[in-house]
């Protein structure tokens, strides 16, 4: 019995995302370890009595001579996954603050390189939600209302010039409830056009034929009346998929169906919806923690809210008030 608890037991690792000058940090396992010959983030276990930060600041100067100040260190995910063979949880913390030139102490290959240029496959796979981590923005943009009166390509138009000064998002859900499935399918045809002129992706959001309509999508956000009726992953890989969530249940099913990442909310209370029952943060917090894919906070936020959000564990924020226009 004790072997068998021992070889199902969890191993805490931490792990550590280094960002300089937009570059990441990564290195080439040793054949002969687990996982051997795939790329890594930086890190190791965290040893019995110690916290993740000090297993980080350790594990980082063994391994590539790098100082981090520990009071740099920022939440990223956490990632639980089961290799059969083996159990981990991984710990992820981002820091751009390393201090020193890196080389690979151990005698592993190092390199500094762009976040777009990872790749799945070459990663364990207990990995990947980390990529989609550091591809996702920080502010996950998400288009208001439009009145009757409104021309909806110039009110985006308005809208993306509102959005390059916040100089954060590079993904916005066109969300539009009201139209019909023609009407939505000409409108994403433009908003495609305008969202390729100022550097963004759009992600279109409804069901599966919402991207069926605009293949050319940087991805597909399915609300959760969607989502539930899905047993698989609707979209090719490659392209972005989101769900709607608002508890642990909902984000499980993202999961199942290969969401790369999640709204979670309301965090906090909605002029929208006044009186309607809120996650608060530590609400938030918890479900956060339990989720293994980026999950960006919705519901009466603004970027002034980001940092308490990551702190929390999350992406980032999701919102329409900071960025489209206000009548």
């Amino acid at each position: 019995m004790a072997q068998a608890e021992s070889e199902t037991r969890e191993v805490h690792v931490a792990v550590g995302v280094i960002v300089r000058q937009g570059r990441v940090l990564i290195a080439r396992r040793p054949d002969h370890v687990h996982q051997g010959g795939l790329l890594e983030f930086p890190g190791g276990k965290v040893e019995p009595d110690e916290t993740v930060q000090a297993a980080l600041v350790r594990e980082i100067a063994e391994e590539t001579g790098l100082n981090i100040p520990e009071s740099s260190l920022r939440p990223v995910i956490g990632i639980r996954h089961d290799y059969g063979d083996k159990r981990v949880f991984l710990d992820v913390w981002r820091t751009d603050q390393a201090e020193g030139d890196a080389h690979g102490r151990e005698g592993q290959p190092i390199e500094w390189v762009r976040p777009e240029s990872l790749r799945d496959e070459d990663f364990p796979a207990a990995n990947r939600p980390i990529i989609r981590a550091l591809q996702l923005p920080c502010l996950l943009a998400i288009t208001g209302g439009f009145s009757s009166d409104d021309n909806p390509g110039q009110l985006l138009s308005r809208a993306l010039v509102n959005l390059s000064e916040q100089d954060h998002s590079a993904l916005i859900v066109l969300r539009v409830p009201a139209l019909d499935t023609e009407s939505y399918a000409s409108l994403a045809e433009a908003a495609l056009d305008m969202c390729e002129g100022a550097g963004v992706g759009l992600v279109v959001h409804g069901s599966p034929a919402a991207f069926d309509d605009a293949p050319d999508a940087a991805g597909l956000h399915l609300p959760w009346r969607e989502a539930q009726k899905l047993e698989a992953r609707p979209v090719p890989d490659g392209v972005w998929l989101g769900v709607s969530c608002h508890n642990a249940r909902e984000i499980d099913h993202a999961v199942a169906i290969g969401a790369d990442y999640v709204t979670l909310g309301p965090v906090k209370p909605t002029e929208t919806h006044p009186g309607a029952p809120v996650l608060g943060w530590a609400g938030f917090r918890d479900l956060v923690a339990s989720a293994p894919i980026p999950v960006f906070g919705l519901g009466g936020l603004q970027p002034e809210d980001l940092d308490e959000a990551q702190q929390a564990g999350a992406q980032g924020i999701a919102g329409i008030r900071y960025w489209w226009p206000q009548a």
